[in-house]
């Protein structure tokens, strides 16, 4: 199997290796200076690659290409072109040019834009991008060549996720240099931003998920009552994979095998029928690509074992929802991560400058932050038990903590010798001790040589999150740079900036429990942003500080960041609004009927009884408890009703929102209310749809 993995292992990406056995040497050499330098691809160059790439996608049964994008919608998109072409004479010809390798003609028209492109300004851009390899999607026994590319409106402004997630990568790699070559590096040729995401995620059989329209029209149960049992047992939590899910995780690694994903660790997570997989580390944007295809894999796959996989944030009311850790770190391209302590923290001044940006970044910028993991999904999932409150703080664990505390006193740090832990059993070797524990309440917490920034949606595109982070952590470094530039002694002047940077910026350091009421508290006496929900947040893109610091650092310009806040909320009020359709929907048509029917049985049930002289004390109980509930979820439609016409009649957007979050979800809650008791009274041969237990316990 080891052997079989090796060989199979990126067999349908055409990955560097391909390139240069198949190219010629001068094209190969003139494509990866294009990579390297961003230097223009010649045409003539282009069309030898693309000839190329077309006869090896051939080779593999391919008889269409696509150029693979990232639209603001947060999934991928894609357009089949055949490779067939007439010749002239009646016949038909396989080619592929290097202008359709390098450009394509979406239409703009149709994909969210803010108001950069109006209904009939149809024409958009797609751009191969060279530095993420193209690769081969199979399946049902068709091949389709996939050309990863950037996608741009007619008149040039970004409408993807990948564009500004490549500008902040050269953000960053362009400061942090700066900074590299101030204290005395000449050998590092780039600085990389490098992400490993963890990908949390819901099984469930297919016939539950056809048996509930909430789950197939929204992703998640708008209704449903707390199981027997849910996972108080904590019993899941890595626990035996059934063979069921095995057999769908190990199909799962080889589609990404395939594809050249590293899929490293899988596990079952904490709550009933979820799971985890996570990939090891790779470039920012490679890595982007790469978990776009892992939520694609994971819900094709599952459908070939029966099975659906929910990537919405919070599918089940009452156990965890499913996140994405986006663990972040940078490197140089000789391997060195910027971001290990090492054996002296305090001593190693490229760390601590380093680690004084983040810092600094996340405190001066700590609602972009908390902004680029917003969603609808991610409402309801962020502050529970297993997510991190919506206050952003940086956890620095005892060690560095420490180091910090130190380097703003003056003081010399107290460095705990290496500890071990120890069983004592004669069978098991003493372990080394991790020099400061894990803390799962904290949104953007140091774990050794990275950090991971817990708030990420599990349905959400990790590049928004990404861009985010490259970019106010190169603003904090340019800063940096521009001081050690203008030094005279440069070593004297990166000590002063450490500590100027952890002095001012310590309000952001917590290594406590962010679940606590005296951590709220805390957090607004040092002046932190709390931001519980997504249209909370958003304004943070489209503030003066924000316009400024995408501008300078050339990200997102003006125009491309008012549109990105008008799709967000956008996004929110037509999420709520299907989703509040759709609770309307069920509730009048499958859950209003099934109780009448069930108060129609227990009314005739108790007059035959009476008439025959029997009490019918059970039937007049019954009736006493179900009878004042139908009647208000009966009346809870009827507002749910008028609230989301009230709102959908609402012309600003901004009013618009507020006007869902405030109106339509507190409606939608007590239609829920009311339905979920009447679940637990209701038997199940009146009840209209599974329950709970039903779809999480299927076997």
């Amino acid at each position: 199997m080891a052997e079989n993995i090796t060989s199979i292992f990126g067999c349908n990406v055409f990955n560097d290796s391909v390139m240069r056995n198949r190219l010629p040497e001068k094209v190969y050499k003139e494509f990866r200076k294009t990579v390297k330098t961003g230097a223009p691809l010649q045409e003539e160059v282009a069309d030898v690659i693309a000839e190329c790439m077309k006869n090896w996608a051939m080779e593999h049964g391919a008889t269409h290409y696509t150029h693979w994008f990232q639209p603001l919608t947060g999934v991928t998109a894609e357009k089949h072109d055949g490779f067939i072409e007439p010749d002239g004479n009646c016949r038909a010809i396989m080619s592929f040019t290097g202008s359709s390798l390098i450009k394509g003609e979406p239409d703009a028209s149709s994909f969210p834009s803010g108001g950069i492109r109006a209904t009939f300004e149809a024409r958009g851009y797609t751009a191969w991008d060279c530095s993420s390899p193209a690769f081969l999607k199979k399946d049902q026994g068709t091949t389709v060549l996939c050309i990863p590319t950037a996608f741009c409106s007619y008149t040039g402004e970004a409408l993807d996720k990948k564009t500004p997630l490549l500008r902040s990568a050269e953000a960053i790699n362009k400061q942090a240099l700066r900074v590299l070559r101030a204290l005395g590096d000449t050998e590092t040729r780039r600085v990389i931003s490098t992400v490993g995401a963890e990908q949390e995620y819901f099984l469930i059989d297919k016939k539950s998920y056809a048996a509930r329209k909430d789950l197939f029209i929204t992703g998640r149960t708008l209704f449903g009552a707390k199981p027997p049992k849910g996972q108080e047992m904590e019993d899941h939590y890595f626990g035996i994979i059934r063979e069921r899910v095995s057999k769908f995780m190990h199909d799962v690694n080889m589609e990404l095998y395939k594809l050249g994903v590293f899929a490293k660790t899988e596990h079952n997570e904490v709550a009933p029928c979820q799971h985890e997989l996570a990939c090891i580390y790779s470039e920012s944007n490679i890595a982007t690509d790469h978990n776009q295809l892992v939520m694609e894999t994971l819900k094709r796959v599952a459908l070939r074992h029966d099975l659906v996989c929910l990537l919405h944030e919070k599918p089940f009311e009452g156990i965890n929802g499913s996140g994405k850790h986006n663990n972040w770190a940078l490197s140089t391209d000789g391997g060195e991560n910027l971001l290990k302590p090492g054996k002296d923290p305090q001593n190693n001044t490229r760390f601590m400058l380093f680690l004084s940006a983040v810092i600094e970044a996340v405190n001066i910028h700590g609602d972009l932050l908390r902004a680029s993991a917003a969603n609808v999904g991610n409402d309801h999932r962020l502050g529970g038990n297993e997510a991190p409150p919506s206050i952003i703080s940086v956890y620095l664990g005892d060690e560095l903590g420490e180091v910090v505390d130190a380097v703003v006193t003056g003081r010399e740090a107290s460095v705990k010798d290496k500890e071990e832990v120890a069983f004592d059993v004669a069978a098991i070797t003493n372990i080394d001790r991790d020099t400061t524990d894990r803390n799962r309440t904290s949104p953007f917490a140091f774990t050794g040589n990275k950090f991971e920034f817990r708030m990420v949606g599990s349905s959400a595109s990790i590049a928004g999150p990404n861009t985010v982070i490259n970019t106010i952590v190169a603003d904090s470094l340019r800063k940096i740079a521009d001081r050690l530039e203008a030094a005279g002694d440069v070593e004297a002047e990166a000590k002063v900036i450490i500590k100027d940077l952890l002095t001012a910026n310590k309000r952001i350091i917590f290594n406590g429990d962010g679940y606590s009421k005296e951590w709220v508290e805390e957090a607004a006496r040092r002046g932190l942003p709390n931001l519980p929900q997504s249209i909370d947040a958003y304004p943070a893109y489209i503030t003066e500080k924000a316009i400024k610091l995408f501008g300078e650092n050339n990200v997102y310009s003006e125009v491309e960041l008012k549109s990105r806040y008008e799709i967000k909320m956008e996004k929110f009020v037509k999420t709520t609004n299907y989703e509040a359709l759709t609770m309307l929907d069920m509730a009048r048509q499958e859950i209003v009927p099934a109780v009448g029917d069930y108060v129609a049985h227990l009314a005739e049930s108790k007059a035959l009884m009476e008439d025959i002289g029997v009490d019918a004390f059970v039937e007049k109980e019954q009736l006493a408890k179900v009878t004042p509930l139908y009647k208000e979820l009966y009346q809870a439609t009827d507002t749910l009703d008028g609230a989301i016409k009230a709102s959908h009649a609402i012309e600003d957007l901004d009013e618009q929102a507020k006007a869902y979050k405030q109106n339509v979800i507190t409606a939608m809650d007590a239609v829920r209310a009311a339905a979920d008791a009447l679940e637990l009274i209701v038997p199940k041969d009146f009840w209209p749809m599974e329950t709970y237990a039903d779809i999480l316990f299927y076997q």
